[in-house]
């Protein structure tokens, strides 16, 4: 252990000198009339533009400002390495160009200083496309050193935690957030030309409602009373079709007091859709078009690459009722339990643990979260959800004992859920009723009864088709991202300890 803590001994030492020199640095800058942190600076080029642009660029004036990340200094020319939003791009500087006080701060500079330069576009005798300084201007005199990318950020909680580091020093990382803005414009765009409206619905709520999940409380001190952190817009977007807006979309946050995981995020992105006078089969084709014209967009095909499973992301997708899953994957038919307890024992040597008294419809559900959905791994539609696990779903009407919902998932996740709406307030209230009696028996991720809600049915509800899609999700799928962490700028993390 000596030699572990003699290191990192040694590591502070050198780090607390860096950060003199620098803070000297700083002074000897305002001691020489130099603002180190400037104001506007026009900018008439970027990185990428250039290299892209070369042959029409060619010794022109150009202004371009980014971050210094190398810099090689040889007498009286240096070369830098400035990187912006689009890349890095090659600037050489000369004194005799630049003259001998901006030469001087050139060479004063530090890597992670951020300047701006102006110049001429041109090649290098070997073949490198740069810009020659003319002027070199200081807009940030950074006072802590870059990480080294290979030693430095090797730590992914590190880089969770320091997501503007991580962005700096690792370019593919921008590429996964510039991909996923593409993402939410194509949704929106989508939506947009086929007339839905988007709205904005209370993030601060009464009564959580909306899905089965555990929410986070906070108290408004003037009302005195709590509010929910919603755990999903639902409730509030229906309410809007009652009100006559037949198209509505929302593509906001949600909040669920659950686990962090690779998968799970306590709060996260979320696009909810409802159009009236539709149903789950329509939102099915909606769902397709939504996500493979996404892809198209964001990653040029719609066969992509997904942690070494090659996905065909293109419609129609496979279709498969939740029964008709299980015994697929499984081996069970569970159509032929005429009982509770006779599911419950069909499920008994599944080696999960599903309760005494759970309901057919409950072990249903179960034994497919655990032991189907992990296969599904091309594009699925699961039809047919028990009624248990679907109170805000209309009946099927075949069997009353399911659902007119599906969820669809791609790489063994869900991505989504939807459902025919139900609309009718009485059945509405029953469901709710029984929410409330497992509320009671200890599920606190049941729904609370929402009175407005059912009233609001009470004065009519379009039939609609709603649905759901994780926004998070969907990125990881199309930047190849293990975890949700990698998709989110600023994920949730355990405080650190010093």
């Amino acid at each position: 252990m000596g030699g572990v803590e003699s290191r990192e001994n040694s590591e502070a030492v050198d780090l607390n000198e860096l950060l003199r020199v620098r803070r000297d640095k700083l002074n000897e800058l305002y001691a020489q009339g130099i603002n180190p942190y400037g104001g506007r600076f026009l900018v008439t080029h970027k990185a990428e533009e250039i290299l892209k642009n070369f042959d029409q660029l060619e010794d022109l004036p150009t202004i371009i400002a980014g971050r210094l990340m190398a810099k090689r200094t040889h007498g009286k020319a240096s070369f830098g390495n400035l990187q912006d939003l689009t890349g890095q791009i090659q600037i050489y500087v000369r004194k005799d160009h630049v003259g001998e006080d901006n030469y001087e701060l050139f060479s004063r500079l530090d890597l992670g200083d951020i300047i701006g330069v102006e110049g001429t576009i041109f090649r290098t005798r070997r073949g490198e496309i740069s810009v020659s300084a003319r002027k070199i201007t200081i807009l940030a005199k950074s006072l802590r050193p870059l990480p080294e990318k290979w030693h430095g950020l090797k730590d992914v909680d590190l880089r969770y935690r320091q997501r503007y580091l991580d962005l700096i020093v690792n370019p593919e990382v921008k590429q996964v957030f510039i991909k996923r803005n593409r993402l939410i414009q194509s949704i929106r765009q989508q939506l947009d030309e086929l007339g839905f409206l988007e709205v904005e619905t209370p993030m601060m709520q009464t009564i959580a409602g909306g899905a089965a999940a555990r929410p986070f409380i906070t108290h408004h001190n003037a009302l005195n009373m709590d509010l929910y952190l919603r755990i999903a817009p639902e409730l509030f977007l229906k309410r809007l079709l009652v009100g006559g807006l037949e198209r509505v979309f929302e593509i906001n946050r949600n909040f669920r007091n659950e686990g962090i995981s690779t998968k799970h995020n306590p709060e996260f992105t979320m696009v909810e859709m409802y159009q009236a006078y539709a149903d789950y089969r329509d939102m099915m084709e909606l769902a397709e078009k939504l996500v493979s014209k996404a892809a198209q967009e964001v990653a040029g095909t719609m066969v992509i690459s997904y942690q070494g499973h090659t996905i065909n992301l293109t419609p129609p997708w496979k279709r498969l009722s939740m029964l008709e899953a299980i015994e697929k994957y499984v081996g069970i038919d569970f159509s032929k339990a005429q009982t509770d307890a006779e599911a419950r024992e069909m499920a008994k040597h599944l080696d999960l643990a599903i309760d005494n008294k759970a309901t057919k419809g409950t072990v249903v559900f179960e034994v497919f979260d655990a032991l189907v959905e992990p296969k599904l791994v091309q594009p699925t539609f699961i039809t047919n959800h028990p009624i248990e696990v679907s109170p805000l779903a209309k009946r099927n009407a075949e069997d009353p004992n399911y659902t007119d919902r599906f969820e669809f998932f791609i790489a063994g996740r869900e991505m989504g859920n939807a459902f025919s709406e139900l609309n009718d307030p009485i059945d509405q209230r029953e469901r709710f009723l029984k929410q409330v009696e497992q509320r009671a028996a200890g599920d606190q991720e049941a729904h609370m009864m929402d009175e407005d809600y059912v009233q609001a049915l009470e004065y009519g509800m379009p039939p609609a088709g709603g649905m759901g899609i994780g926004i998070d999700r969907l990125v990881m799928l199309l930047t190849d991202s293990a975890s949700i962490r990698d998709v989110i700028l600023f994920p949730t993390m355990r405080p650190k300890l010093d």
